[in-house]
């Protein structure tokens, strides 16, 4: 053998043209020379589908063509437009060094049932590396309503943990180092937030924890309450957005390491609507809610340091990266040129993402590991700093402790034996993923400039414009589906001829939990001192018709032992029940 491969190659190649990319002269020789590849080598068929739309559960719709080159991003600057890690625009990530300074936090639900499982839930899931903790809520401690109402019978535990007043927040808590793990109260509404947070504090303070120990997150959306929420009871979003900056308010002053907001995307996408809709909304809720509290006072980067966001990546792979990418640039954008911020990390987008529970299908419930999978890489290739992978079983029952374990290895598996977390953003640079978070961020600015024109968030909620744009994107959504035009494979897409369906299980919970949560609060209502009670929740109901910030009544409330849904009652007194207008 006269010369080896490697120099063969090198000879031939160094007398090829050369023309080093990104300079005119190369993008015009690209420009030059594309009609002629596409004429010649593109099939007739592959012309007329140039450009495709990707049909997928909760896509955008955003078109895509065959293939991408150095032309679909010639317009961009790499500085203003990426940067570096770390650094403004905070596209490639929000840290320099990203995973490899600190892992994802790793963070499951805790489960439904009794305050005592829930508290054995979390330390299995704490004793198996989860580095933080999801507490979900039955549904009457979401609506709000105490075990012993009329409303709650049926659901105590169902879905989540009941928490009727600090004793249950005492038990769920009991011997879990509240002060070295951060915690996710799962409060979805302002109104809950306003009441449930204050239990946990209260929990800490009888624990002798001081508040400035604490960290985690409540979400305090008023989208949840006004907008996705399904109750037998309402205050308007005009008092509900309220609440939310009261919370926001209060956490701010008193608990100074705990995010007083995360903007909650996640459900209004699992509800019905597109990636950029879910985003769009979660932006235009923090402009209105820093507006407010300006309006309130205090300057922006005070509010705004401590903002997170919460969103759902669903099976569009590409998209996912790129949605995460383009509103953390859009987001320091609006900071910077909007705001005037001046504090780097108000222009942080900081996020917790939820693999799309909507995604997953009850037929073949394995393949929802996958799916999950899917959603968390995405999840980590966008640089997302929280990390919650549904079960497989979340399509049609709450997880089982297996199922959650297995989520939890899932997110696991990914940072410690892939390698992807090695790189920061190492997607970075594709022509394909920039041209589509170029397109990404344009679509979330026009869809916030719509909302903007019509008067603002609140004001679209109130007139129920975008429960009309949910309603009509999941009808059609839905219609894709029963048409196969989204494919889902096992559903509509190489589905089996003997298809079994896996059985609905009711979750677990030790028999007689109604019945303990009812003897509970009759106790506490005996043993407490009603006259204090009674006194706290005046002031609760008079705080809401004055326009003072409720959530200082709350905390009082919760020392003085009042239950949820009592505060829920004087809360609707003072702010007056509110019904939605017929939405068509």
């Amino acid at each position: 053998m006269d010369k080896t491969t490697k120099e063969i190659l090198g000879e031939k190649i160094k007398d090829a043209r050369w023309t080093p990319l990104y300079n005119p002269e190369a993008l015009q020789r690209i420009d030059d020379t594309i009609g002629d590849w596409r004429e010649t080598k593109v099939r007739e068929a592959d012309k007329k589908n140039w450009e495709v739309t990707p049909q997928t559960i909760l896509g955008s719709k955003i078109p895509r063509n065959l293939f991408y080159g150095p032309s679909d991003v010639k317009d961009s600057d790499y500085l203003e437009d990426l940067g570096y890690p770390g650094s403004e625009p905070f596209t490639r990530g929000i840290h320099a060094n990203m995973y490899r300074g600190r892992a994802f936090t790793r963070r499951q639900l805790s489960g439904a049932g009794s305050p005592e499982y829930v508290n054995k839930r979390i330390k299995m899931l704490l004793d198996h590396g989860a580095t933080g903790m999801n507490l979900a809520l039955d549904l009457p401690t979401v609506q709000m309503f105490d075990s012993d109402e009329p409303e709650a019978r049926g659901h105590v535990g169902v879905v989540g943990v009941p928490v009727d007043c600090v004793a249950d927040m005492e038990e769920i808590f009991k011997d879990i180092p509240i002060d070295k793990i951060s915690a996710s109260i799962v409060t979805h509404f302002p109104r809950n937030t306003a009441i449930i947070f204050p239990m946990y504090l209260v929990m800490a303070e009888r624990r002798g924890i001081p508040w400035d120990k604490l960290e985690g997150s409540v979400q305090n959306d008023f989208i949840m309450e006004s907008v996705v929420r399904n109750g037998p009871e309402f205050i308007s979003p005009k008092a509900t957005f309220k609440l939310q900056c009261d919370n926001i308010e209060f956490i701010r002053q008193n608990v100074p390491r705990w995010n007083y907001v995360t903007l909650n995307g996640y459900n209004l996408r699992e509800f019905g609507s597109s990636g950029i809709t879910e985003m769009a909304v979660a932006l235009s809720n923090a402009i209105e809610s820093f507006e407010e509290i300006i309006r309130r006072g205090h300057e922006v980067d005070w509010v705004a340091e401590r903002v997170a966001f919460f969103w759902a990546p669903a099976n569009d792979f590409f998209e996912e990266v790129a949605r995460l990418r383009a509103v953390r640039r859009l987001w320091y954008r609006i900071m910077k040129y909007r705001f005037n911020a001046q504090n780097p990390r108000s222009m942080w987008m900081r996020c917790h993402v939820q693999t799309s529970g909507i995604s997953l299908m009850r037929e073949e419930p394995m393949n929802n590991v996958i799916r999950a999978s899917y959603h968390a890489l995405a999840a980590i290739l966008g640089g997302a700093q929280s990390l919650h992978v549904d079960s497989y079983d979340e399509a049609y029952s709450v997880p089982t402790e297996e199922s959650s374990l297995l989520s939890l290895r899932t997110q696991q598996i990914i940072e410690a034996e892939t390698a992807v977390t090695q790189v920061v953003d190492p997607l970075g640079g594709s022509f394909y993923l920039e041209t589509l978070t170029n397109q990404v961020e344009k679509a979330i600015l026009d869809e916030i400039e719509e909302i903007e024109k019509m008067g603002g968030l609140s004001k679209c909620v109130e007139r129920g414009w975008l429960q009309k744009k949910v309603s009509e994107f999941i009808h059609n959504e839905q219609d894709m589906i029963e048409k196969g035009e989204i494919t889902i494979v096992g559903r509509n897409y190489y589905r089996t001829s003997d298809v079994k369906l896996p059985d609905i299980r009711v979750p677990d919970y030790p028999e007689g939990l109604e019945e303990k949560m009812k003897a509970k609060l009759d106790r506490i209502r005996r043993e407490r001192d009603n006259n204090q009670v009674v006194r706290c929740l005046r002031n609760l109901k008079e705080a809401c018709e004055k326009g003072e910030n409720v959530t200082y009544h709350t905390l009082e409330a919760a020392r003085s032992n009042a239950t949820k849904g009592e505060m829920r009652r004087a809360i609707v007194e003072g702010f007056g029940p509110w019904r939605s207008g017929l939405i068509v």
